[in-house]
């Protein structure tokens, strides 16, 4: 349902959704500044805290960067409207891949979808993601590949994509695109970024035709572990830092 325009939305949220909203926003406007974008395509979704099945998309037809703490379209689980404040709605695609892993895995509070060059790129290529870079060595373990099988707007594929992602948190969708998780809004921008660095570089370095260095598995295993080490999360100021050039640059997200 569609609340009366005149209640700002920031009134009618806790003041926990807020936070998360803003945060959401956040993130589509970082992607939109990396150019992770694919014109209105492609979505980023977090959970709506409380407990109620209940998630946070981008209204379809608005560009990345103008996503702002008050736009987002509030989904169920079923695919019913919560709450829509510019009536736009939101993509089918985005409601069944977000949708899925929501249901399926709590921990989970924020899903993006990209549909990059590098990114698709690699998912065409057999071998998926190699160990070429630090980049993609610090996911070793942590990717999924789930197979191609047209746009998705089957309910029935969530159970195959929850089923291929099991309890990774980033995903590469066959001649499609990526897919990072997060426990965070922040985690999951983090696990896209290496994800799409990892694959810029191995669009990169497999274009010339030279034969490539492939580091063993028990270096790739011992870089992921690096990354993974207690503590090493919560002392990463890459958000923050990113929070700042938004604020600098257009704090309207925060809107």
């Amino acid at each position: 349902m569609n609340h009366p325009q005149e209640i700002p939305v920031r009134e009618r949220v806790s003041a926990e959704e807020w936070a998360v909203r803003v945060d959401l926003a956040a993130a589509y406007r970082v992607a939109a500044h990396m150019r992770w974008t694919d014109l209105i395509y492609t979505h980023i979704s977090a959970r709506v805290p409380g407990g109620k099945p209940h998630f946070l998309l981008n209204a379809f037809g608005l560009m990345w960067d103008e996503v702002q703490a008050s736009n987002l379209v509030t989904v169920d689980y079923d695919g019913e409207i919560v709450d829509d404040p510019t009536g736009l709605g939101c993509n089918r695609a985005g409601f069944v891949i977000h949708s899925a892993i929501h249901k399926a895995r709590p921990e989970i509070n924020c899903v993006m979808h990209t549909h990059t060059a590098a990114g698709i790129g690699v998912s065409a290529q057999e071998q998926g993601l190699l160990p070429l870079s630090q980049h993609a060595m610090r996911l070793t373990g942590n990717v999924s590949y789930h197979d191609y099988e047209g746009a998705a707007l089957e309910l029935d594929e969530r159970e195959r994509l929850v089923a291929d992602m099991g309890q990774r948190m980033t995903m590469i969708l066959r001649n499609h695109g990526l897919l990072a998780a997060g426990r965070t809004v922040r985690e999951a921008v983090d696990y896209m970024y290496y994800l799409e660095r990892a694959c810029q570089a191995q669009i990169a370095a497999l274009a010339g035709g030279a034969k490539v260095v492939m580091p063993s598995k028990a270096i790739a295993e011992k870089v992921a572990a690096q990354f993974e080490r207690p503590g090493y999360q919560e002392k990463k100021g890459e958000w923050r830092a990113l929070l700042r050039a938004l604020d600098k640059a257009d704090p309207s997200y925060k809107t």
